[in-house]
């Protein structure tokens, strides 16, 4: 530090200066975006192996000169179109919260203090930090009265460290309590921010289970359509057929197979959810934080900020021991000027009291895991904080007033006389007053919590504050159980976290390290646990839930790592994000069925006409009514349907229940018509026409069965698609390649398959489904 320029701290560097470093390229560099660019989008959506293996099977169908069978790639470039549209227009909307919800760093310059992008902090800058900031550059400290400041993501070590004047510090470090003046000595690529943004913005949780079983899906397709294709060609030539109905029937096969609209599907509702709850001002930050939040069963709440307003207003000053209350306020209001927090509680009291002049010898701001601040002054230390942290035990006549104080609904805080400052407790605390501080509900937080309740997710409070007030609150705001409380501090060094999850709801005065424990044991009994949270002692739990959601107003370190980030602040919210949750993932296992019969009857049959005597039974073109009026197009307005029902991971089990039965009827259906044709002496044009309208009729009832609870909409909807669908056999056979079938010769055949395949798919379904389900254990 000898040999570096240090600007004056009073004022920082002058604007002069600033140019010179910008144009010298010592500049920061701005946070990796959310979003991917539209130039990724358009790539990542464009260039696909199944889009590849599309454009391949197209160049092959025009080798034979068949120019309508090629349908099928007009349908493919649709569904791309509609993916990269949808996601453009959520990363729009995602990229505009970004800009309101960005951090923004203090920075002294010129003698006055500014907020500034990230990007603009250029080396020597003086960042003036406090509680809750994260560093975004390296730099060491240049003015403080103690800072403590959690770096576990650069050493792995969650205890706090103190910095002093002098002491370097490291990107990505999180300013725990205290605040001071930071100069800027690595910035850019010079400094660990790359590394230290990645560790807070993408940790890694489980796994999305829907997009894990769609890309698994996707896995084994990929190694299986090329081999079944190539042995269907080589055994149609082999039999003796032309080229043109080799490569029309293997085309056919392998375009069947690929579920391209279960993919955009997927990737088109995630979209769109991102853009619905962008309207109504939630930052999602991951789109798969969509489904692990509509996947939630227990929601756990910190008080502040979310049950209630967060805006403490102090109440009174009670002395205690008989010490006058003129002096006592006198020295409350010296220490507090002497810590100069600026928490919540920090400012009430100065509000109260005022800011006198007062030079400390010695600070210890507010930490989470100490819960209680400090400073000598005077020849005195004084303490201010919860009574149970600076007492090794709390006498009992004063025990007994907070107790009755805290189930009145006051956050009730000690102020003593101690003999030293030591940690983790002060040295000989004397009482000389209680702090009797109040808090408002949120205006909606009952209707809120009530929704809740009532879509079957258990709300738990885990706050720093004594358990007795956050179960007033919490009773307050009609969360059910809110009388099974348990004071943390009392627990123990090594409480058995699964019991006290089990048996309480209201958990009191606990550490950011017990917040993660608590955590980990919800996820250990087998929920799925979301956390909100909008402080530096939320981050260990918001790192460890399934899902994290912070306040626009939390700190920016918890901003930087949340799934999501409410930007008004507004907890009421989380009603829509749960809700759009639900109906995107409800709405995707409910269709997902669908596009997979496809692939399954495709694949069976593609199997079975390798070692048949007959061609495939479909041509490409003829599959584009089945694809767009069974599938594409109903599964389109059915996931947009509100379905707000607790999600059970009924994706396998939707598929075992519709689309297996359905693959069996088809399979059935188009092997009979093989065996009816050859006794009849049916030619191509009739089977695989005969091939298509009971294909047709099996995906309309699977339609039904998807589309079920029935209301007027998806009634119509279903009768729309059927009514279409004759059209296509009445007037779009030359299209389709379909031959008519108004004759009696072949109604006799047709009509009576059609008016069994209803009853023939139902027994499947009840018969084979449900024994295949009972010996499967689904997750």
């Amino acid at each position: 530090m000898s040999d570096r320029y240090l600007p004056p701290v009073e004022t920082g560097l002058t604007t002069e200066e600033v140019r010179q470093r910008v144009t010298a390229g010592l500049k920061n560099e701005p946070l990796p975006p959310l979003t991917r660019s539209v130039k990724q989008i358009f790539r990542d959506n464009l260039l696909t192996l199944f889009n590849l293996i599309n454009v391949l099977l197209g160049g092959l169908v025009l080798i034979t000169g068949s120019y309508k069978n090629l349908l099928f790639l007009f349908v493919v470039i649709m569904n791309t179109a509609i993916g990269i549209f949808q996601e453009v227009r959520a990363k729009r909307q995602v990229d505009k919260l970004s800009l309101l919800s960005a951090a923004k760093i203090h920075v002294r310059r010129n003698g006055q203090v500014g907020d500034q992008p990230q990007d603009a902090v250029v080396q020597d800058d003086l960042l003036v930090v406090t509680r809750g900031d994260q560093l975004p550059v390296d730099g060491v400290v240049r003015a403080t009265d103690g800072l403590e400041v959690d770096e576990s993501q650069i050493t792995g070590e969650a205890d706090p460290v103190i910095k002093g004047p002098g002491d370097a510090m490291v990107s990505g470090s999180i300013i725990l309590g205290g605040h001071g003046v930071v100069q800027a000595t690595e910035v850019g690529h010079g400094s660990f921010i790359k590394q230290m943004a990645k560790a807070a913005k993408q940790k890694r949780r489980t796994p999305s289970q829907l997009l894990t079983i769609i890309n698994r899906i996707i896995k084994i397709l990929t190694f299986t359509i090329i081999p079944l294709g190539a042995g269907l060609f080589i055994s149609t030539l082999l039999r003796g057929e032309s080229q043109n109905r080799a490569i029309l029937g293997t085309v056919a096969a392998m375009v069947g197979m690929i579920p391209e609209g279960l993919v955009l599907l997927t990737s088109v509702a995630l979209a769109a959810g991102a853009f619905t709850l962008g309207r109504h001002q939630v930052l999602v930050r991951e789109l798969p934080a969509i489904e692990a939040l509509a996947r939630v069963d227990t929601l756990c709440l910190d008080k502040t900020g979310t049950i209630t307003s967060g805006q403490l207003k102090f109440d009174r000053l009670e002395p205690w021991g008989g010490v006058p209350g003129k002096a006592v306020e006198t020295r409350l209001a010296e220490l507090v000027a002497a810590i100069d927090d600026d928490n919540e509680t920090a400012q009430a009291i100065k509000t109260a009291f005022g800011t006198p002049s007062v030079h400390a010898d010695t600070v210890l701001p507010f930490s989470s895991a100490r819960k209680w601040s400090g400073a000598a002054f005077n020849g005195h230390a004084y303490v201010m904080g919860a009574p149970e942290f600076i007492y090794d035990q709390v006498p009992r006549a004063l025990r007994d007033h907070v107790q009755t104080l805290a189930e009145r609904g006051y956050r009730v805080l000690l102020f003593a006389r101690v003999a030293a400052l030591t940690t983790p407790k002060p040295t000989q605390p004397e009482a000389l007053g209680l702090i009797l501080m109040t808090d408002e509900l949120r205006p909606q937080a009952k209707t809120t919590f009530g929704f809740f309740a009532n879509q079957d997710v258990a709300l738990k409070v885990i706050s720093g504050d004594n358990p007795v007030t956050v179960a007033s609150i919490a009773n307050r705001a009609g969360i059910a159980g809110a009388e099974k409380l348990v004071d943390m501090s009392q627990v123990g060094e090594r409480p058995d976290f699964d019991r006290l999850v089990a048996d309480y709801t209201v958990f009191g005065r606990v550490t950011p390290q017990q917040k993660e424990n608590l955590i980990k044991a919800y996820q250990a009994a087998g929920h799925t646990v979301a956390m909100t949270g909008d402080g530096v002692n939320d981050l260990l739990a918001l790192k460890q839930a399934d899902c994290s959601i912070a306040m626009a107003t939390g700190s920016e370190a918890t901003k930087s790592l949340a799934d999501f980030v409410l930007i008004e602040s507004n907890f009421d919210a989380m009603v829509q994000v749960l809700n759009e949750g639900r109906r995107v993932i409800n709405n995707i296992e409910r269709v997902a069925a669908l596009y997979l019969i496809k692939t399954m009857y495709s694949v069976a049959l593609t199997l079975i006409f390798i070692f048949m005597s007959h061609s495939y039974p479909f041509e490409p073109i003829q599959l584009t009514p089945i694809s767009t009026l069974m599938v594409g197009i109903p599964t389109f307005f059915l996931a947009l349907q509100p379905d707000y029902t607790r999600i059970t991971g009924r994706f396998m089990k939707q598929v075992m229940e519709i689309a297996v039965p359905a693959a069996i009827c088809v399979v059935g259906y188009v092997i009979t018509i093989m065996l009816l044709g050859n006794q009849l002496d049916l030619n191509f044009a009739t089977t695989s026409t005969l091939s298509v309208l009971l294909t047709g009729v099996i995906s309309l009832n699977a339609l039904v069965i998807a589309a079920r609870p029935l209301n007027r909409f998806k009634i119509g909807l279903v009768a729309l698609m059927a009514t279409l669908f004759l059209l296509v056999f009445l007037f779009g056979g030359a299209i389709f390649s379909l031959v008519s079938l108004w004759h009696w010769s072949l109604a006799w055949v047709y009509v009576p398959l059609v008016i069994s395949a209803y009853p023939v798919f139902i027994l499947l379904q009840n018969g084979l489904g449900k024994r295949v389900l009972s010996r499967i254990r689904w997750r």
